[in-house]
């Protein structure tokens, strides 16, 4: 029976990869890749030599009915992202719900993903969280903001490293200054970084040494559930 296996990919140390997921891989009769270049270094690496076609958010509305399409006349496909677990702010989601419309085995293995290692370093609350990927870069940034001020659950975002010190200076106009914040970078890479302390430490921290590779921010989330006075009117909203 035609499957859809949704593969986790290493987002560093090649090391992290299972062994399931480049069995499943070997034996696809099709590896759908964000970018075929990137995709292509980790297959030469484990020498899988099946047939990768590009997926990505600029063509999955287009080439989505076509996919299904091929599964439901049996053939098994599998789905990787550059880094991490494909769906989670990564292309994915529109295949996944599509496939379970039509009928179709979705499988997703279990394996690396940036938010979990950067959750457990930061040594923030782990039992309650929520994950916010990243923010709107314009429109809708400052209000997501606020709405996030009176947030009790210990937060999570994504950004890049040249947006880094402009989000965490916004971040800390809405959570204030003392609240808590970790700061991890080049997860499970040779220089991977994890910086912890207050918003006003850690924006020093990253204004004096200028960050490289993705970031995930761990928030603390607010004491006992009383909204923090915020100032997220003063937000720009733009890039």
């Amino acid at each position: 029976m035609s499957k859809l296996y949704i593969v986790p990919t290493p987002i560093g140390n090649l090391d992290d990869m299972t062994m399931r997921a480049v069995k499943v891989l070997q034996e696809a009769d099709c590896i759908l890749a964000e970018d075929t270049r990137t995709s292509g270094i980790l297959m030469k690496h484990f020498d899988i030599k099946t047939r990768m076609q590009s997926h990505h958010k600029f063509n999955e509305h287009k080439t989505v009915e076509a996919i299904v399409e091929r599964l439901l006349a049996g053939e098994t496909i599998a789905l990787v992202s550059d880094a991490g677990t494909p769906a989670i702010s990564d292309p994915g989601f529109l295949l996944v719900r599509e496939s379970r419309k039509a009928g179709i085995p979705v499988e997703c293995l279990p394996g690396p993903t940036a938010f979990v290692p950067a959750l457990v370093d930061s040594g923030l609350p782990c039992d309650r969280f929520t994950f916010e990927g990243f923010l709107p870069q314009k429109k809708g940034r400052a209000t997501r903001l606020a709405e996030l001020a009176a947030e009790t659950r210990t937060m999570i975002f994504y950004e890049s490293p040249f947006r880094l010190v402009k989000t965490l200076t916004q971040m800390s106009e809405v959570f204030g200054p003392e609240r808590r914040v970790s700061v991890s970078r080049e997860i499970s890479k040779l220089h991977e970084e994890t910086f912890c302390d207050t918003f006003q430490e850690v924006i020093a921290h990253y204004t004096q040494n200028e960050p490289r590779g993705e970031c995930v921010i761990v928030v603390a989330g607010a004491a006992d559930g009383k909204k923090e006075k915020t100032k997220a009117s003063h937000i720009e909203e733009k890039d």
